[in-house]
């Protein structure tokens, strides 16, 4: 292992946003409850179930497209709603409605609250930098340019793979590894000689469906041994405890 507590077989590193560059996981499950609680009451009244926003987010919506967020989650209530389109308004039924009013609600807690990095990793980011590893950020987020704008985090990778590249792409996001192979490849580098940095279960399942070569777990919200379950070759608090960025 190098002194990043990688393999040192590693050229690469692609790391997720949420969660594991910034402090937003908690914000996006905040805006995900408060979107699908007010759906299903207004769906299911007052004797509805509420979101869970630590077992639905982790199971259902962490780490991928606000769309198959949407869906996975009212499927497991055993819900159908038609699909709309991306130019839905936010109170129109449908998938992409849902996902709209989501978005406009996360916005609204980002401007209020703001955005802040991880200090570990942005340590960690420099450490990986100064070793000569190429970096890529790939999130399903469409606001991802504008995060890492928002905490002067944007030149530390290479190449940027979000919600907006996904789907000019036609890409499947997490846990499909679609995304994180397109990093791969936009860097010039194989699957099996980068490292993904995910804290969501779906980026786990990714970095393992991909055939990468190191898959770190970051573990902000207690769930361990579920990202080892899920794939993860090591499971960390921090970036920082990997060395290098001490």
């Amino acid at each position: 292992m190098t002194q990043l507590g990688l393999p040192d077989t590693i050229q690469a590193c692609l790391f997720d946003l949420d969660g594991v560059v910034t402090k937003t996981a908690v914000v996006h499950a905040a805006a995900w409850k408060e979107m699908f609680d007010a759906f299903l009451r207004d769906y299911e009244g007052e004797q509805g179930r509420p979101f869970d926003v630590v077992a639905d987010y982790d199971e259902y919506v962490d780490g991928r497209p606000r769309a198959d967020g949407v869906r996975a989650f009212l499927d497991s209530r055993g819900i159908h709603l038609p699909e709309g389109g991306p130019g839905d308004p936010p109170d129109a039924r449908t998938v992409h409605g849902l996902g709209n009013r989501k978005n406009d609600l996360l916005l609204a807690r980002i401007r209020t609250g703001g955005v802040e990095a991880y200090e570990g990793t942005l340590r960690y980011l420099e450490a990986v930098r100064a070793a000569g590893l190429r970096t890529a950020i790939v999130s399903s987020s469409a606001n991802c340019l504008d995060v890492l704008r928002s905490v002067g985090a944007e030149h530390f990778f290479d190449v940027r793979i979000d919600g907006v590249v996904a789907a000019e792409r036609g890409l499947p996001g997490k846990p499909h590894p679609d995304t994180f192979l397109a990093a791969a490849r936009d860097l010039g580098v194989d699957a099996a000689r980068a490292a993904v940095f995910e804290d969501a279960l779906a980026g786990m399942d990714a970095g393992r469906a991909g055939g990468f070569g190191y898959v770190v777990g970051v573990d902000r919200t207690g769930q361990r041994d579920a990202l080892y379950t899920h794939g993860a070759h090591t499971v960390v608090k921090d970036l920082a405890e990997l060395g290098g960025a001490q």
